[in-house]
């Protein structure tokens, strides 16, 4: 009956990681770019007492084992790199990525950052950044005078400059892909960093070698679905109910033994 007790409070405290996932994706329903993560859990060891195939008699050996499990716990939080829906927002520097791939931007310890929130603007020296100031990687500047901006789907940045004719090439746009994107680390802000687990980069113009293709005026909402998470939360909150009437049942056993007469 201790036992129990510490193996219904394994379930609750996993069931609490859960919950808590599902109020980091609810809460994240309206971030561009945002991709929703799933709970994994695995269970404790096994306490044996009997190992399967263990002889019972001279001839015979028993075709099942007896053991008691110990519990579960949060395994990983594995990322969803599904698309979401993309919204037309028909600003110019509004980006969102058809396909797989991520934006490149220079984060401020000098370092490659990746992202799949396109909302662009220009900064005091017309370069191209992120909401959070990060710039696009490779640098992109437009010009003070540029009455306006096209990015085509393979990224090609080209201006109107005032006076002249015919549209001004800027720059070009890179996507970048991984071998495993969930092995991504999320550092906040809408940024990822790379790891051993994520594989290295591969970078290059959008459309080429599996890359998604770049739709100006758009951005890509989180993937993020509220009926699901929902139903998560319910089905989570059940679990963490059950565990806890678990812990109730042992406690009264181990109450009726302690009031046994003799």
């Amino acid at each position: 009956m201790i036992r129990a007790l510490y193996t219904a409070a394994s379930g609750m405290n996993a069931q609490q990681a859960n919950i808590d996932n599902v109020a980091h994706n609810i809460a994240n329903v309206n971030t561009s770019g945002f991709k929703k993560t799933h709970m994994q859990f695995e269970d404790l060891v096994y306490q044996e007492t009997r190992v399967p195939g263990s002889p019972t008699s001279v001839a015979g050996e028993s075709p099942v084992g007896l053991a008691t499990g110990l519990g579960t716990r949060p395994l990983a939080s594995s990322r969803d790199f599904s698309s979401g829906n993309l919204r037309a927002t028909n600003a110019p520097l509004d980006l969102a990525i058809e396909g797989d791939g991520f934006f490149k931007v220079t984060l401020p310890d000098g370092t490659t950052g990746y992202t799949r929130a396109g909302a662009l603007v220009r900064d005091a020296q017309g370069m191209l950044v992120t909401m959070s100031g990060y710039p696009l990687e490779p640098q992109i500047a437009v010009p003070e005078n540029a009455t306006s901006v096209s990015i085509s789907r393979e990224g090609i940045v080209s201006a109107a400059i005032a006076g002249q004719n015919g549209a001004q090439q800027l720059g070009n746009i890179e996507l970048a892909t991984f071998q495993n994107p969930a092995g991504l680390k999320a550092t906040g802000g809408n940024i990822f960093v790379t790891t051993t687990a994520s594989g290295e980069p591969q970078a290059g113009a959008p459309g080429t070698d599996g890359r998604g293709t770049i739709a100006q005026g758009f951005l890509e909402d989180s993937n993020v679905s509220v009926v699901e998470e929902m139903v998560n939360m319910i089905l989570g909150q059940r679990a963490y109910e059950a565990n806890s009437k678990v812990i109730r049942a042992a406690d009264e056993m181990l109450a009726q033994v302690n009031n046994l007469v003799r």
